[in-house]
């Protein structure tokens, strides 16, 4: 998984991994920069996840790219040329700015594929003349080894099928243990993992018995899940922000109000029947994330909910 703390490291690194490729620039109007980036992305998808480091050349030194035209990209346009390539709607990718040697530089973010990815067409693109070029063909599928995205082998696939067993048999022992560790006197029930519910939005099938020894449910509460008061908000994210800006009340109000967040983001936001709304954590990382995708994000907010001229009297 890629934390908030791989991702500054992927930012200083110095050097290209099995989890870390640079890229010197991205011209998102290419099909060939498409074609790269598509068959890294996958690659990693296919191994243990990783970031694309773009404005680094591959020695590590600062490509000189402005990195505005990645940062200003739909996530969901990536998600589609990936599915382009292979099929598969492949949408755990994040992408941030970041900072380097005082310099602007992307970072995109790859989860790992609960399936290996297979490319379903050709990544094949022009070039000088009438050449053209392929990056990956049809059927291949590609991971990581070392540095590079190359096709998979058989021992690749073998690792990961070894690896996946592994988890699944850990998981197995883990839920074997708390069979026999349970109390004298208590029965063991089987439940699906999202029968806690973790917030109002999600919705949990149950059914009413008036038999005593049926077990009990209760939806973890909002306390728990939104734990945030509005100041606590704004401190929160003040302290993640670091100093980069600093917000107040007002502008979390102007985002609650630019971007509908009482009425759609029952995750980020529940108001209580007698006491004040109040906020999750996943509220203060979204407001982060929105402001390292976008500088002016907080701007945005308060034109958003500044009074229109027709509307002063």
């Amino acid at each position: 998984m890629v934390d908030a703390g791989e991702f500054t490291e992927a930012a200083a690194a110095s050097a290209e991994s099995a989890r870390l490729d640079f890229k010197s620039r991205f011209d998102p109007s290419s099909a060939g920069d498409w074609c790269e980036v598509v068959k890294d992305i996958v690659a990693m998808a296919n191994s243990d996840g990783g970031c694309l480091v773009f404005g680094v050349n591959d020695d590590g030194s600062l490509s000189g790219w402005d990195p505005r035209p990645l940062l200003t990209l739909d996530v969901a346009r990536v998600t589609d040329k990936i599915a382009q390539y292979s099929g598969v709607q492949f949408a755990s990718i994040t992408i941030r700015a970041a900072q380097r040697a005082g310099a602007s530089i992307a970072v995109l973010g790859v989860e790992e594929a609960p399936v290996p990815i297979v490319f379903t067409n050709p990544g094949t693109f022009a070039i000088a003349g009438d050449k053209q070029k392929t990056a990956f063909g049809r059927g291949t599928l590609y991971v990581r080894h070392g540095a590079k995205s190359e096709p998979a082998t058989t021992q690749d696939l073998r690792e990961k099928i070894d690896r996946r067993r592994r988890e699944e048999r850990e998981s197995l022992l883990t839920n074997v243990r708390k069979v026999f560790e349970a109390p004298l006197g208590q029965q063991v029930v089987v439940v699906p993992l999202d029968t806690t519910a973790k917030s109002s939005s999600t919705p949990v099938a149950v059914r009413l018995t008036s038999d005593p020894a049926a077990p009990a449910y209760r939806p973890t509460s909002p306390d728990e899940t939104h734990p945030h008061r509005q100041r606590e908000v704004v401190a929160g994210v003040n302290a993640k922000l670091d100093g980069r800006v600093k917000i107040n009340g007002h502008d979390v109000q102007c985002i609650r109000k630019a971007h509908n967040v009482d009425a759609s983001r029952a995750d980020f936001s529940q108001k209580r029947r007698f006491g004040s709304t109040q906020y999750s954590d996943q509220f203060m990382d979204w407001i982060v994330s929105q402001f390292e995708a976008d500088s002016a994000f907080f701007d945005k907010a308060r034109l958003a909910c500044k009074p229109k001229a027709q509307d002063v009297v």
